[in-house]
């Protein structure tokens, strides 16, 4: 461009000789007006190169991301399936741990509920509950209305259930008194601690005669608070007034399993 500008000049000047000189000014003008056009025009491509090159580099670089991206993805993809499969086998080793824990308190049921057969219903009952046994002993079968005092007939049911307790590992021993909401008078200040002093007696009961390990017991009074029928009828209030022997499973295994 700027060899064919030279020649350009050349020719004008050789003409300006033999050309009026407004004509000579006009072609100059037109000159200038080139040069001016080149220099932008070069400016323009230098600049299109400069983008061009910035274009190759982003495009490299989004290469490079996508790459990185679908590494990323496909190491993901991996550690989730080893996640599953990790996940599966721990929920089936948490499915066993529950099963084989039912099947102990299942067959813990019946060999209590064997045991006490000769016991009349509405004497005592043994059912399962969240997982735990319950044995709920009517007053009428442990105590005369407002002692803490066990009768010779609850001496006989925790000797039996004793026997099961003792030959039974890996439970604990929950005692619970319970009562209805008719206040008392006499020797105890109110049903919280008739409560307490009858599940405290069948504790000392079952450690001291029958020797069931006093490690695995705990003697509790919860008065007229856990009711099991309303308190308005003679009826309700007999079934209030007892004491449940909670028995639960060593569930140690499974809080380590859930605790992974």
């Amino acid at each position: 461009m700027k060899k064919y500008i030279g020649i350009l000049t050349g020719v004008i000047l050789l003409f300006a000789a033999c050309v009026p000189k407004r004509e000579l000014l006009s072609e100059q003008g037109r000159v200038k007006e080139l040069q001016r056009d080149s220099v932008g025009t070069h400016t323009k491509l230098k600049n299109c190169n400069a983008d061009v090159a910035t274009l190759e580099k982003d495009t490299m670089d989004l290469k490079n991301s996508i790459k990185d991206l679908s590494a990323s993805y496909q190491s993901t993809v991996a550690n989730s399936n080893m996640t599953i499969a990790e996940q599966a086998a721990r929920l089936k080793n948490l499915e066993g741990l529950i099963q084989a824990q039912k099947d102990v308190m299942n067959k813990l049921k019946k060999t209590v509920a064997d045991a006490l057969i000769n016991f009349k219903p509405d004497e005592l009952s043994v059912y399962l509950k969240d997982g735990k046994l319950y044995v709920s002993l009517q007053e009428k079968l442990l105590f005369a209305s407002g002692s803490a005092v066990v009768d010779p007939e609850g001496k006989q049911a925790l000797q039996t259930l004793a026997a099961v307790l003792i030959n039974t590992p890996n439970i604990t021993i929950d005692i619970e008194g319970h009562t209805d909401t008719v206040p008392i008078t006499g020797k105890y200040e109110d049903n919280w601690a008739l409560s307490v002093a009858r599940s405290t007696a069948i504790a000392r009961i079952l450690v001291k005669d029958y020797g069931v390990d006093p490690h695995t017991i705990i003697a509790s009074g919860r008065s007229k608070y856990y009711p099991v029928a309303e308190n308005t009828t003679p009826e309700g209030r007999a079934k209030n007034r007892r004491t449940e022997i909670i028995l639960t499973p060593d569930l140690t295994e499974l809080f380590k399993l859930l605790n992974q």
